[in-house]
């Protein structure tokens, strides 16, 4: 018989397999009979591990806990951040509503950096001028007043009804007591403290918006091109372009704005002037200023240049409430609408919205924010979310 066939008589023994055999080739085995290869011993020395234990009620509960815990820090980070988020939103949003002077200067051949000086070289002048402008008048009032304060005190003394009062409930000789026994000292000391903090309060964040704006104007186009890159590179074509519409809208509403306001305190000026009323250019301020707030503003001036005016004279002061009764209907039916058609186009309604919105979450600034927000809104959903629906 030929070798050949004497081999293939022999019984065979199979292999032993690695992942059948009792014991692996290194003396190690795994758990349940089974030995680890070299690479899983070396990857997992203790054992594979097993199935997470996602089902767990515990681990649920320890997850969602988490989760709970992580939102409500989040929160309270962004209540307690509140003041500081809103100063930036501020100073972007100026930014922007300064960039198109900016970008018009650049179109004149003039560096960027420059034209940013300019621009908010003119800003800062035109706050320079409000306080020379208000100031004065009111530390002459503030004089004149704690100079009349003694002339008032003799005409309530002299006066029979507190007289008579006084011989009853002694109300003199309660107040004098509370001035002597420094009572008066503590209110007048901790009102004057409190408003020094309030004081100090507001230039500190004047003067961080002011820094803010200047970064922000200086360092827009890089801001720009930074966001825009984040967006995927088959949308970023058309992000841009939507993206440069809405800031172009808010530069826009931005200028169309300061433009109304400029107008308002002009012709203010000039009719307070007309009729002789005192402190004509700090009330016409007042107003410009008053007038950039949406809904209220413009009543707002219109009413303290009223009472003002009243203070000198009732024949002014009814003067003055006419012609602020005109003066904002011209503004709105015919000022208003042409600046604002070529920058923000919102309808009526959704401006009033907005800007109700706008004031009950974040007051005076978000009134200011809102309708420009509400073009953008209206921008995408014209943009992107009609056409999509119409695709369907």
């Amino acid at each position: 018989m030929p070798e050949s066939s004497q081999l293939s008589d022999e019984p065979k023994v199979p292999a032993p397999s690695p992942r059948t055999s009792p014991e692996a080739s290194d003396g190690h085995t795994a758990p349940y009979g089974r030995p680890f290869e070299a690479s899983e011993e070396h990857a997992a020395p203790y054992g594979k591990p097993g199935k997470p234990l996602a089902k767990s009620p515990f681990l649920i509960g320890l997850t969602a806990g988490m989760g709970l815990l992580t939102a409500w820090a989040l929160a309270q980070a962004l209540v307690t951040a509140r003041n500081v988020i809103v100063l930036v939103v501020v100073a972007l949003f100026l930014a922007v509503g300064l960039n198109p002077a900016v970008e018009a200067l650049q179109r004149r051949r003039m560096a960027r950096r420059w034209a940013i000086l300019i621009v908010f070289g003119a800003v800062i002048l035109f706050f320079v001028l409000f306080g020379l402008a208000i100031v004065p008048p009111v530390s002459q009032e503030i004089t004149a007043f704690v100079g009349a304060v003694p002339g008032y005190v003799q005409e309530l003394l002299a006066n029979p009804t507190l007289k008579k009062l006084d011989g009853e409930y002694q109300i003199l000789t309660r107040i004098a007591d509370y001035i002597t026994s420094g009572g008066l000292a503590q209110v007048v000391a901790g009102g004057l403290v409190g408003a020094g903090a309030v004081v100090f309060s507001a230039f500190f964040s004047g003067v961080t918006l002011l820094v803010l704006t200047l970064y922000f104007l200086g360092s827009l186009p890089s801001i720009k091109d930074y966001l825009f890159g984040l967006v995927p590179s088959s949308r970023r074509g058309r992000t841009r372009a939507l993206g440069d519409e809405i800031l172009d809208g808010i530069g826009g509403y931005v200028a169309g704005n300061l433009l109304i306001s400029v107008i308002a305190g002009v012709v203010t000026w000039v009719f307070l002037t007309v009729l002789g009323v005192e402190y004509a250019l700090a009330l016409a301020l007042i107003v410009a200023v008053t007038d950039l707030i949406p809904l209220v503003g413009a009543t707002i001036g219109a009413v303290l240049v009223s009472v003002v005016a009243l203070l000198q004279s009732g024949t002014l002061g009814i003067a003055c409430a006419i012609f602020f009764l005109v003066y904002q209907q011209v503004e709105n039916y015919l000022v208003y609408p042409r600046v604002m058609k070529r920058s923000v186009d919102v309808a009526p309604a959704v401006t009033v919205i907005a800007a109700l919105f706008g004031g009950a979450l974040l007051g005076i600034v978000g009134a200011l924010l809102a309708i420009p927000v509400a073009a953008a809104i209206a921008l995408i959903i014209r943009e992107v979310v009609l056409p999509r629906q119409a695709r369907l």
